[in-house]
């Protein structure tokens, strides 16, 4: 008889770890608490322009890389369009209106920020010879093997920051600020943020980078036609509110029914999973500890909608700073908010030429909106509806500083806040990017996939890392769990064209 799986949660996480267990012999049923699957996958239209809600652009989705392989792995590839950004400068960076480009590959990326920073061509090849290191130390992100292997060299910089060692190898404060312009991608904090993580998200959109034509959600849909093809069930409007255990181990979950299972994996931030759990089986130690796991930053977000054919398609980010760093801007005042923020276009079609939608996106404490965290979603009251629209106007009003003319194309906005972002994914505070990594705490900071309750485990964005790259690679340890770790690999390798 085939064991029981059931998977709490649809995001990324929730759908490969079910994918990957179905087709190894599991019965697996996804539960989905909202009305659509894909947690930050999902994408939603307003006045008949869509937008993305979280995965925004990709990295090493090139034939070969390590993205692509897992795409083509979960049978999605040939469901999707890329729309490739621009190589010589997919990310640009400003600070006071000077601009700087970051490109693919490594010898573009050294001589695009060579030509503005000429003494530190060396300084530069060192960082570089840093980042291929860390990233290739890692036999998961580069596929080699499917183990959660850490040598003590990437040990060694998940306990050092990126300032610090920023500071230690390039001169140039400038050129330090620049190669951390693109932090709000994973919500770095001075001080604080481990090196490994900057060096992996470098190493990812640096291979290549891409906006997903249609948006995300084309993922989500594949995955779930997979799964149905596997003889998985996936199930929306199915809140969980409690999984039953006995003495020894999780027997089930309840939703409006019970759901009996030998096995449970949750898709969802692991405080939330803790208060479906009333067992013994959790001690309190281990329920202090992930309560007083530290948060990335939440976010607040503008969804601009665009006069037909006034903006022209925009094939790179941009984060523009107010200051000469891209550091602390999440701590604000009213006055000096917002100190940064992220601009991105949506891709609609192949070969887009005019803008249709965008989303700027800034930093925002859940302190702002935490008064309302009681409410329900559109009942929140004038006195929250003014403040989005007041942070809404300053917002558009810097984002015009560095484009000009870009509020006069605008037809409408719409916004969101970190109490969107909870009720959105359940996360805890609305932060962005989920628990934060933080050198001071090294692996106490870390949530480990295997929970207190031996049939119960965790995936998503808060095991190994965010991102579409790092919550498969999360997917592949949780499931290495139940499957040989070679065995996967082999499936990965077997399924290349």
């Amino acid at each position: 008889m085939r064991k029981k799986c059931i998977v709490i949660g649809s995001g990324l996480g929730g759908l490969t770890c079910g994918l990957i267990l179905s087709r190894n012999g599991y019965e697996v049923t996804i539960l989905e608490q909202g009305t659509q699957v894909g947690g930050c996958l999902q994408c939603f239209t307003r006045h008949d322009v869509k937008f993305e809600t979280g995965m925004h652009f990709i990295g090493s989705a090139d034939e070969g890389q390590v993205l692509y392989r897992f795409l083509n792995y979960f049978g999605v590839l040939d469901d999707m369009q890329l729309s490739r950004l621009d190589p010589n400068g997919y990310d640009v960076v400003s600070f006071e209106g000077q601009r700087f480009r970051l490109a693919n590959g490594r010898e573009r990326f050294i001589e695009t920020l060579a030509a503005d920073f000429p003494k530190e061509r060396d300084s530069l090849n060192r960082y570089f010879d840093l980042i291929e290191q860390i990233a290739s130390a890692s036999s998961l992100h580069s596929l080699r093997k499917a183990e959660d292997d850490v040598s003590p060299f990437v040990s060694s910089y998940q306990l050092r920051s990126i300032s610090e060692v920023l500071d230690e190898v390039i001169a140039d404060p400038l050129l330090r600020s620049v190669l951390a312009g693109n932090i709000p991608l994973y919500g770095a904090e001075r001080g604080k943020t481990p090196f490994s993580v900057h060096a992996f998200i470098t190493d990812f959109y640096n291979q290549s980078a891409f906006r997903i034509v249609g948006g995300s959600d084309v993922i989500a849909k594949s995955l779930v036609r997979e799964l149905n093809d596997s003889g998985a069930q996936v199930l929306c409007r199915q809140r969980v509110r409690k999984v039953v255990c006995n003495d020894h181990q999780a027997i089930g979950v309840e939703t409006d029914r019970f759901y009996p299972a030998d096995l449970v994996i949750a898709d969802i931030h692991p405080a939330r999973l803790v208060e479906l759990c009333d067992t013994p089986l959790l001690r309190p130690a281990y329920r202090r500890r992930i309560a007083q796991l530290p948060e990335t930053v939440g976010c607040f977000s503008v969804y601009l909608r665009f006069k037909p054919k006034t903006v022209p398609y925009m094939n790179y980010n941009f984060y523009g700073y107010r200051q000469d760093n891209p550091w602390d801007c999440e701590q604000y005042t009213d006055v000096t908010w917002p100190r940064g923020y992220l601009y991105m276009h949506f891709c609609a079609e192949p070969h887009q030429q005019y803008a249709t939608g965008a989303v700027v996106l800034s930093y925002m404490q859940f302190a702002e909106v935490e008064q309302w965290k009681d409410t329900r979603r559109g009942h929140r009251g004038e006195d929250y509806e003014r403040l989005k629209h007041n942070r809404a106007e300053r917002l558009i009003a810097v984002v015009s500083k560095d484009h000009p003319g870009l509020a006069g194309n605008i037809a409408g906005y719409d916004t969101s806040s970190p109490l969107t972002y909870l009720d959105y994914t359940g996360t805890e505070k609305g932060a962005m990017y989920g628990i934060a990594k933080d050198v001071a705490l090294g692996p106490a900071a870390r949530v480990h996939h295997r929970t207190k309750i031996p049939n119960v485990l965790l995936t998503g964005q808060n095991i190994n890392s965010h991102g579409i790259l790092g919550v498969i690679v999360g997917t592949v340890v949780t499931c290495s769990e139940l499957l040989t770790a070679e065995h996967i690999l082999n499936q990965i390798t077997n399924t290349e064209r």
